[in-house]
């Protein structure tokens, strides 16, 4: 059997299977939301809480998700010592958006099927599926998760983070009770984790429909600046799609690209090397 043909049969298969929800993710993203909401009680407000909020926002979605996660290991855009790399992928860990084999093996995913039925959050199918509706249901492409996560599946630092992603927050959440009571953990933990989970589902489902378009990358991916502000430069998706292995996404001079801007730094410290650019950066 061809892979063309075996792509066409599992297709075949998730149209007709039913959607079965998955009742402990279901579970575990309401408690998360109603959690954050203990953010309205005046008793949990400081200035310094939102302080940490913001600053755990940037280390989990900016140097975990955007830098670690994404550009870093998903795509190799770059190349970092490992001890580095380990940091980073910990930072990810940080955001509690799954383990790290999971998150990258589905956006791999993601990017072999971007827009078609085997794509994990298909934006075809609607914004609130892209956003978060597909998390909820058991999800077909977890099977296909081992073939494209090979070269981290197997490293015991990757599969503890995988494994223990929970009980690190936990630790967190300890620390940042002990420095600051119960206002640190509400808005450290709680907050922090809501704000970047709709800014990471942002660009499975904003930049899939809103914004404008510089490349033709046969997906209905989209440059949103406002998802760029959010994400420390994810929102120029359109650039993404068209040259995935760029280290760079913001390719004009207005499309401003903080991820980037970090990667440069790391190189300027020798931190980073073999980064990879799309051949309209270099010019």
């Amino acid at each position: 059997m061809t892979v063309a043909t075996t792509t066409k049969a599992q297709e075949q298969v998730r149209q007709d299977s039913p959607l079965r929800p998955d009742w402990v993710i279901i579970i575990y993203m309401a408690a998360l939301h109603i959690a954050a909401l203990f953010a309205l009680f005046p008793s949990n407000f400081s200035w310094a809480a939102v302080g940490v909020a913001v600053f755990f926002h940037w280390v989990t979605g900016g140097l975990g998700i955007t830098l670690g996660f994404h550009r870093l290991v998903t795509h190799r855009s770059f190349q970092t010592p490992k001890w580095l790399e380990y940091f980073f992928v910990l930072c990810g860990t940080l955001s509690c958006q799954g383990g790290p084999i999971n998150w990258i093996g589905i956006h791999r995913l993601h990017h072999l099927h971007s827009d078609q039925n085997l794509d994990p959050h298909d934006s075809n199918k609607g914004f609130w599926w892209s956003h978060m509706g597909w998390m909820l249901y058991k999800n077909p492409a977890d099977t296909d998760i081992p073939r494209v996560t090979k070269d981290i599946s197997g490293d015991p630092v990757y599969q503890f983070f995988q494994n223990y992603f929970i009980p690190i927050q936990v630790v967190l959440g300890l620390i940042l009770y002990f420095l600051g009571g119960w206002p640190f953990v509400v808005w450290g933990i709680f907050v922090r984790v809501v704000a970047v989970f709709h800014c990471t589902w942002f660009v499975n489902s904003a930049t899939h429909k809103f914004g404008y378009r510089t490349y033709e990358s046969e997906d209905r991916s989209t440059n949103c600046w406002w998802v760029a502000l959010l994400t420390y430069g994810e929102g120029w998706h359109n650039n993404h799609h068209a040259f995935q292995y760029s280290a760079r996404h913001g390719l004009k001079w207005w499309e401003i690209d903080l991820t980037w801007m970090t990667i440069q730094f790391l190189q300027a410290l020798g931190l980073a090397s073999k980064v990879k650019l799309a051949e309209e950066s270099k010019q």
